[in-house]
């Protein structure tokens, strides 16, 4: 069984792939392959151990009828047409909960970054602006039982308001499709509907997978109903929220502030208005980037693939 691997990941899932003598074509260049080049490879292949830098829409997958799985180095799948492999009785698979405390850890030390200002004291200090004490200036805002909400519960919505609740004591609001009987018995969380987290959150997390119906949830409407010192945080996926409409509701001070891990796009350009402001902190897209949580990935996605060679059920499957 020949894996077509077209992202330069870590060893340990290879080396559980290569252990059981399957053939592994590693893509060992900085930047990811071509349309061309990933379409001539996946033709020589019969399964692909893919990332999100890769489109694997309904044309790839009909030019790919072949392949016995696609293992997503990754949770988040929103880059494969999945209806499409369905129809194709193509496999797909992901990398769930290989990345959980890594991306709550992101997204805590983005409300912490915001609430502070840190970014923007780094830049004052590097253009050598850092001359005397100012009593009124550079103010952040403290975080001590106040309200974080937040969009999406599931695994890393938990843990990061885990760190919320044990840190400053924070009360805990949750917009989600069902009860989650463990935050609530555990953190004495509460779930209300998306207007109620709105206005009543101090800090807003945005943990929720990209769907038809998260799509722009968080639109000039949405920040609107925000408190005016209030933080809003993303570290799922960039069009979650409206980025033209963010950006007007920080200028129009209808929120306090942003941290962001995903844009839309990706990259983010150097002239985005964010990246000048204040009370903004914005990340590459760096929510899985530790050591630990990148070779977990690695390992999750080879599983799947052994799992299938093996004739074993897919651990992890997204359908």
């Amino acid at each position: 069984m020949k894996i077509l691997i077209p992202l330069n990941i870590p060893d340990k899932g290879i080396d559980l792939l290569k252990s059981e003598g399957l053939e592994v074509t590693k893509w060992t260049k900085d930047l990811p392959m071509t349309k061309e080049e990933l379409y001539e490879a996946a033709a020589k292949h019969d399964a692909l151990l893919s990332t999100s830098n890769y489109k694997l829409d309904a044309e790839f997958l009909n030019s790919n009828k072949h392949l016995k799985i696609i293992s997503q180095y990754a949770a988040g799948y929103d880059n494969i047409d999945v209806e499409e492999a369905k129809k194709l009785g193509i496999p797909i698979a992901n990398a769930p909960n290989s990345m959980t405390d890594a991306t709550a850890d992101i997204a805590f030390a983005l409300v912490l970054a915001v609430s502070r200002k840190m970014f923007h004291m780094h830049k004052t200090i590097a253009k050598g602006e850092w001359r005397h004490f100012k009593p009124q200036a550079n103010l952040g805002i403290e975080l001590k039982n106040k309200t974080v909400g937040v969009f999406g519960l599931g695994r890393i919505g938990l843990e990061f308001a885990r760190r919320c609740k044990g840190a400053y004591g924070m009360d805990v609001l949750y917009c989600n499709r069902s009860v989650n009987l463990e935050a609530e018995e555990q953190l004495q969380a509460k779930k209300v509907d998306f207007s109620e987290l709105l206005e009543q959150s101090d800090v807003i997390s945005v943990h929720c997978a990209l769907t038809p119906e998260t799509k722009f949830k968080f639109d000039a409407g949405a920040f609107k109903k925000m408190k005016p010192t209030s933080i809003f945080v993303n570290t799922a996926r960039g069009q979650v929220h409206n980025e033209k409409d963010l950006i007007a509701a920080l200028e129009n001070s209808e929120i306090w502030g942003a941290g962001l891990d995903v844009t839309d796009p990706e990259p983010m350009r150097a002239d985005n208005p964010l990246l000048s402001m204040e009370q903004v902190a914005v990340t590459p897209h760096i929510g899985s980037a530790t050591v630990e949580a990148r070779n977990q990935m690695s390992v999750f996605a080879a599983r799947n693939i052994l799992a299938l060679y093996r004739g074993e059920p897919i651990p992890y499957p997204v359908f």
